[in-house]
C-alpha cells in the first residue's frame, strides 16, 4: 500500500472472508492468502464456521474447522482483526466457546471479533448431533454463559438448556473480553443481544448486494435498540458484500447452489471504491467482501480501491 496505516483517512474498514468451499484450499495457500490479505492493508479477515454440506450433485463439503483456523491466523498476522462470520452457538458448549475466543484473542494480541448466530443448517447439527430444536431460546442460554465469561470473567449458570456452575474464565485475554457480533437481525435475537453487542451483521442477500440496501436494516435496529434502551449510534453496523473479480462465475454455496447474485459488486477500482463510499456514507462500518473467486490474484487486484479509499 502506498498509505501508510497511520495516515489513513479510509471511510471504511474493509474485510475480506477466507474461502469456505468455492474450491479446495490447502493451508499453505490459505496461510499465503491471509498474509497477503495483510501486507494489502485490509481491516481484517472472516472464517465461516460450519461443519457440514450437503450439496444438490449428492457429495458433501465442508470448511476447515473455523477456531482452527483463526487461531493460525492469528500466529501468522498482527494488525487484523479476525473472527468467525458466524459461529453457530449451539456448536459448542458455550462455556467452552468461550474459553476458545478468549484464547485466540489472546494470541492475535486483542484482535478478535467474536461473530455468534443461531446457526441455519439443519444437516450439520444432525450430522454432529447438535439438537436444532428450540435454537432461539438455546442461542439465549448459551449467549448469556458466553458473554458473561468474557465481560465478566465468571458465571454461575442453571438453564433449561446449559449450565455453567461456579464457572471461572482463566486466564482472561483483556478486561472486558473480545467485542461481539450478533449475525442476525430477528427481532428475538436482537431483543437478546443488543444490550451487549458491540456490532450487527447481515449477508448480502438482506440488502441485495447495494448501500440503497441498508436505511431499512438500520431502523430496524434502532426499534430494537429503543425497546432494549441502547442508543443505535453505539451499535455499529456491518454489511457482506458480493464482490466478483476477473474469472467470477458464480460462488459455490452450502445450500448445494451457485450464489448467482443479479448485482455482484463489479468494475474498475473507482468503483469499487466509490460503492465502499456509499456504505460508509449509509451508516455501515465495516464490509467483509465475499470474493468471487476467491483467490491471491482476486484479492490483489482488489488493492488499488482500497488505495482509493485511504485517500477519500
Amino acid at each position: 500500500m502506498n498509505v501508510a496505516v497511520a495516515d489513513r483517512r479510509r471511510p471504511i474498514k474493509v474485510g475480506i472472508q477466507l474461502p469456505e468451499i468455492e474450491r479446495p484450499v490447502r493451508w499453505p495457500e490459505l496461510a499465503s492468502m491471509i498474509r497477503r490479505i495483510e501486507e494489502l492493508g485490509f481491516d481484517s479477515i472472516w472464517t465461516g464456521d460450519h461443519f457440514l454440506y450437503h450439496m444438490a450433485d449428492g457429495t458433501s463439503d465442508a470448511p476447515w474447522d473455523a477456531w482452527s483456523v483463526l487461531a493460525a491466523a492469528a500466529a501468522i498476522t498482527s494488525r487484523v482483526s479476525l473472527g468467525p462470520l458466524v459461529t453457530p452457538v449451539g456448536f459448542y458448549n458455550p462455556a467452552v466457546l468461550a474459553k476458545k475466543a478468549a484464547t485466540v484473542d489472546e494470541i492475535s494480541g486483542g484482535r478478535l471479533v467474536l461473530g455468534l448466530g443461531a446457526g441455519w443448517n439443519d444437516v450439520e447439527f444432525r450430522g454432529y448431533g447438535v439438537p436444532y430444536d428450540h435454537r432461539i431460546s438455546r442461542f439465549e442460554e448459551a449467549f448469556t454463559i458466553i458473554r458473561t465469561l468474557l465481560q465478566e470473567g465468571e458465571i454461575d449458570f442453571e438453564g433449561k438448556y446449559f449450565s455453567a456452575r461456579d464457572c471461572q474464565l482463566v486466564p482472561r485475554s483483556r478486561p472486558g473480553g473480545p467485542p461481539i457480533l450478533i449475525g442476525s437481525l430477528g427481532e428475538r435475537m436482537l431483543n437478546i443481544t443488543l444490550p451487549y453487542v458491540a456490532s450487527w451483521n447481515v449477508w448480502h442477500t438482506e440488502t441485495k448486494n447495494s448501500s440503497t440496501g441498508v436505511a431499512p436494516l438500520l431502523t430496524r435496529v434502532a426499534s430494537a435498540c429503543g425497546k432494549v434502551g441502547r442508543d443505535p449510534s453505539t451499535v455499529e453496523a456491518s454489511v457482506v458484500v458480493l464482490v466478483r473479480m476477473a474469472g467470477g462465475l458464480g460462488r459455490r454455496q452450502g445450500d448445494g447452489n451457485m450464489d448467482t447474485t443479479p448485482n455482484p459488486l463489479e468494475g474498475s477500482p473507482e468503483v469499487i471504491a466509490e460503492e465502499m463510499r456509499a456504505y460508509a456514507r449509509a451508516g455501515v462500518s465495516e464490509v467483509q467482501l465475499v470474493v468471487d473467486p476467491i483467490t491471491i490474484e482476486s484479492i490483489e487486484a482488489l488493492a488499488p480501491a482500497l488505495e482509493l479509499l485511504d485517500r477519500s
